[in-house]
């Protein structure tokens, strides 16, 4: 496949713009933030750029000083941020804190019997019973993950894997190969079935990333390599002339998703050449959707498993998001380190 062309330049800028606008945004300690900040480190690390994470801290700071919330799995997103900084500064404030999550997560998560995390949230309206979501795999099984990974913790990083494994199980179909948004294990089925652009980019991405700290020799690589293969060579069939996809998937009547689609983009890239006339496609889709303020456009509000396809077709699309800002800041730090990789 051709070599991917883009302005450099052009994308730097890009991201200092969509930096900038999503430290004008109001966060608290949840996944909104968790996600919108994950995106900023990411941004840090492909630039070099230290006032990214200069605000970052300071925000950080202010917020820690008020203490911890009730944590969930979901809110624990936060953490990836937590994780970074402590890298950078060594300041173990940072890494206690983060520690204090994923012991959360191993000692009081809500799980089913095989030890698969339910998706809880921190709002007290939002309960989602015996549950499991895919927006898990990005929220704690990667956090674990990293955590584990950065400590050398092997209890840690092999409930990570087992989040993955998992949320496989439960949610990727064995036939098309996409992930549904949710299970339901009471029932025993996926509720309304929906293949969801954001829930198979949360799978698509944190595989990709996942197989950064799985050693080949480790026998959950295949499995997650070969469930990442898989997806992947489903979702770029389903890619719009845009270079995006839709919010759901399998309906071209449904609207073209901005975060779904830099999600599942940032996994394309993260393949090499094999996927470069999609991404070729998805870099200029992306970047279409990004005001000169820095704001992304058309990205889904936050998104239960809605009760049928037209659930899903009606979920705004006209604010910005958090998770749309960190989602793109994934895609386009993930461009520029494209260019490092001889395989691209």
């Amino acid at each position: 496949m051709p070599a991917l062309v883009y302005d450099e330049a052009k994308v730097k800028q890009t991201i200092a713009r969509v930096v900038e606008r999503t430290f004008n945004m109001d966060f608290n300690w949840d996944w909104p933030g968790g996600v919108a900040y994950y995106g900023v480190c990411e941004a840090y690390e492909a630039t070099g750029n230290e006032e990214y994470l200069t605000k970052l801290k300071a925000w950080v700071d202010e917020h820690m000083e008020d203490g911890l919330p009730k944590l969930s799995v979901n809110g624990v997103s936060i953490g990836h941020c937590l994780l970074t900084l402590y890298q950078v500064y060594q300041d173990e404030k940072y890494l206690n804190t983060a520690v204090e999550m994923a012991e959360f997560l191993k000692n009081k998560a809500e799980r089913f019997a095989d030890g698969i995390f339910q998706h809880t949230v921190n709002s007290v309206n939002d309960v989602f019973p015996q549950q499991a979501w895919v927006d898990t795999m990005f929220m704690a099984g990667y956090f674990l993950l990293r955590i584990g990974h950065l400590l050398g913790n092997k209890e840690y990083f092999e409930d990570g894997l087992k989040q993955y494994h998992g949320h496989e199980e439960f949610l990727q179909d064995p036939d098309t190969n996409l992930y549904y948004h949710g299970w339901d294990h009471l029932n025993q089925n996926h509720m309304s079935g929906i293949y969801w652009a954001r829930g198979n980019s949360w799978a698509a991405l944190t595989m990709s990333k996942a197989l950064q700290y799985v050693e080949v020799q480790h026998p959950s690589y295949m499995i997650i390599d070969g469930s990442l293969r898989d997806q992947l060579s489903a979702l770029v069939r389903l890619q719009s002339p845009e270079g995006l996809w839709h919010t759901v998937l399998d309906d071209e009547t449904s609207y073209l998703e901005t975060s779904g689609s830099a999600g599942i983009a940032t996994a394309l890239l993260m393949r090499g050449r094999l996927y470069n006339k999609y991404t070729q496609k998805s870099i200029e889709g992306i970047l279409s959707r990004i005001k000169d303020d820095g704001t992304v456009t058309d990205v889904s509000a936050g998104t239960a498993v809605m009760n049928d396809v037209e659930g899903y077709k009606e979920v705004p699309c006209k604010r910005i998001q958090g998770w749309g800002q960190g989602l793109a800041l994934v895609f386009l730090a993930q461009l520029l380190r494209s260019k490092e990789d001889p395989y691209n």
